[in-house]
């Protein structure tokens, strides 16, 4: 049992640390925070629409359209490493399924491009 406790020791250290350092930033922001706002800090940060209106309010979709388009390539990326690390095992079937995959979020970029998700005015 010694052995085995000696092998966990480490990430129990390291799980210590991590849940210091936490409750330390935690500690830290509540007492050292500036309890001031302004209309600059309340105001409509990322999505473009203020966050405390009517629920049924229209607003500007494009926001969303640039948001699923960079989850689309992120996800392109978290495919394509692995595949390009494995390439030489994946073999001609491999390949072809990435090639199929690139198409399908090829043609997505065409159409969000083609509806003028990219462009601000």
């Amino acid at each position: 049992m010694d052995h085995l406790l000696r092998e966990y020791f480490p990430i129990i250290v390291f799980f210590g640390v991590a849940v210091l350092i936490g409750a330390v930033f935690l500690i830290a922001a509540a007492v050292l925070a500036v309890r001031n706002p302004d209309p600059e800090k309340v105001s409509a940060y990322e999505c473009g629409f203020n966050a405390f209106d009517d629920a049924r309010m229209k607003f500007d979709v494009r926001f969303y359209l640039v948001s699923i388009l960079f989850i689309i390539f992120d996800l392109e990326i978290a495919f394509l490493f692995p595949w390009a690390v494995a390439f030489k095992d994946v073999g001609l079937v491999g390949f072809w399924s990435m090639m199929v995959f690139l198409a399908v979020l090829t043609i997505g970029f065409a159409y969000e491009w083609k509806k003028g998700a990219l462009e601000w005015e």
